[in-house]
Order: C-alpha cells, then structure tokens, then sequence
C-alpha cells in the first residue's frame, strides 16, 4: 500500500495531518519528499535578506570581491 500525507517535521518526529489507519507498533517504511514550493519568483532571496547582518568581516569580503572583479575585467580588456 502507498498512501501520500502530508505532514510537519519536529526533529526526529513527523506530525501527520491525518490518521494512517494501521495497527498500533505496525512496522512502516516511510520515504520523506519535500512538496515544492509554490512562491513567486525571489520569494527565495527575501527569505535568506539579511542573513549576514550581523558579520562585521562582511564589508571587506565585499569590497574584496569588488575589487578582484575590477581586476579581472580590466585584464580581459587588455586581452582584446
């Protein structure tokens, strides 16, 4: 028998929305699929904003970055 719920994860526990009808200490197998988000496009970086405010290395590591990328074109126009 295959039977989709839907449920949440609490640790190592799952809550299920609904009964799975067996016998109580009945042994199960159970496969774990993540639904698919149904968000609008950049829901994803909304969610994730401001994840490294609280890093006082992160405006070095930025400038750092800008930086190397300003090297990097300036030798691609050198290249051409």
């Amino acid at each position: 028998m295959i039977k989709t719920l839907h449920g949440k994860a609490h640790g190592k526990t799952i809550e299920l929305e609904e009964d799975l009808g067996l016998s109580e200490g009945q042994d199960v197998e159970v496969q774990v699929k993540l639904p698919q988000e149904t968000g609008k496009w950049g829901d994803g970086i909304l969610r994730s904003a401001g994840g490294w405010a609280d890093h006082p290395e992160l405006d070095t590591i930025m400038e750092d970055i800008y930086q190397a990328r300003k090297l990097e074109r300036r030798a691609q126009m050198e290249d051409v």
